[in-house]
């Protein structure tokens, strides 16, 4: 299969095979597979962030008791490794410098 170039910005889990203007935080070359598996992740870490939501309105339950945002949180880091995995040098060089995978 073909790949393609594809620009990531996490924070909105935005995935563009058009740049624009803030769209470029990460660069990763993958087919349509991978970046469907990505997208999948993004949808993981979308739906456990809107359950987060209306946990927060449950005062008797604590943050750190909150399987949502440990569900969030695994997602993050999946998404980072596979971003890492299919990432150019830039986008290598920058999820090392952030230290997200060294667990």
């Amino acid at each position: 299969m073909e790949k393609n170039n594809y620009f990531i910005n996490i924070g909105t889990r935005e995935i563009s095979l058009n740049h624009d203007a803030n769209n470029d935080d990460f660069i990763v070359s993958a087919t349509e597979d991978e970046i469907l598996e990505l997208r999948e992740i993004f949808d993981q870490m979308y739906n456990a962030d809107i359950r987060s939501f209306f946990r927060a309105h449950i005062p008797a339950q604590p943050y750190h008791q909150d399987q949502s945002n440990d569900d969030y949180d695994l997602g993050m880091v999946t998404a980072f490794r596979k971003i890492y995995e299919l990432g150019d040098e830039q986008t290598k060089k920058h999820i090392q410098q952030m230290g997200i995978l060294d667990e």
